[in-house]
């Protein structure tokens, strides 16, 4: 099998994989379609399975092709290390993926980015959105380089450095606190609890303290960004459990109150990487640049 594989197979298939779509992995690798579903068919040819689903809407992966996944972003990773190696940059350059909950970016990271690519400027820095589970799960799939989340994932595949220690608050509207203020928490159940979703880490661990203090969550809402939330429970529709920090602006206006009851929790968020992953040059410096900038704040 190894003497028929080629580096444009494992180039086509990522790129078929997070385009979902033939055309748009040509034109993403500069080739026209037929070239792709070429690659895509001598590859499965290769490998003896399937990979995709074709749809009229596009494509999804076959279990062979999850399978397949993982090995072909190490595949690709591990090329552009010895390329990196073999050319003995002393700039870094070439790209990272790193994953994040995008309130950790607004209100954390994002001054570090700002510098970092101004001094790294050829450097692709991909950032992307994602929950605690789906940022454990690209690292996991070696399709990210690090990602950054709430808690420490506790696997022995997995390296945890710790950033800061982050403390959230349920926030809600002034009308909502006072009333928490004069009938207690309870009245919170005839509330909506606002949240990124089920899958989000805060909102499992808000449903948490909720219950062991005697009230129980009947009606989420999930929303997908910090701001439309923010926004949401400022009108006085509902509560939600949200990080001090990326509410300090609209608690000295006055649009959100921390609900005064003894409610404030606490995550240490580090920076995960695979415990197996072969971290070029530019990715380590990366790292100790990241981390080195939270130890000195």
């Amino acid at each position: 099998m190894i003497d028929a594989l080629e580096g444009r197979f494992f180039q086509a298939f990522i790129a078929l994989l997070e385009e979902k779509s033939f055309s748009r992995a040509a034109d993403r690798l500069g080739y026209v379609q037929s070239t792709v579903t070429t690659h895509i068919q001598q590859l499965e040819r290769i490998i003896g399975q399937k990979l995709f689903h074709r749809y009229p809407r596009g494509v999804e992966l076959t279990e062979a092709g999850h399978a397949f996944s993982k090995y072909a972003y190490q595949y690709v990773h591990l090329v552009e290390c010895l390329s990196e190696r073999m050319k003995e940059l002393d700039q870094p350059s070439g790209t990272i993926r790193i994953r994040t909950q995008e309130s950790f970016f607004l209100t954390r990271m994002l001054p570090f980015v700002q510098e970092y690519t101004k001094n790294a400027p050829a450097v692709n820095l991909r950032i992307e959105q994602g929950t605690y589970q789906d940022i454990l799960k690209g690292v996991l799939d070696y399709e990210l380089d690090f990602g950054i989340v709430p808690q420490n994932p506790n696997r022995q595949d997995i390296l945890f450095y710790p950033l800061l220690d982050e403390t959230i608050v349920f926030a809600a509207s002034e009308d909502i606190a006072r009333k928490v203020r004069d009938s207690g928490g309870q009245i919170l159940q005839d509330q909506q609890f606002i949240s990124n979703g089920t899958s989000c880490l805060y909102h499992t661990s808000a449903v948490d303290v909720l219950k062991n203090i005697g009230i129980r969550v009947k009606d989420a809402l999930e929303l997908p960004s910090l701001e439309m939330i923010k926004q949401y429970v400022s009108c006085g529709k509902g509560f939600a459990l949200i990080p001090e920090i990326a509410i300090q602006n609209e608690l000295k206006k006055g649009t959100l109150q921390i609900l005064p009851f003894d409610s404030k929790m606490s995550f240490i968020h580090g920076l995960i990487v695979h415990k197996n992953r072969e971290l070029n040059f530019t990715a380590k410096q990366f790292q100790s640049e990241l981390l080195s900038s939270f130890v000195s704040d």
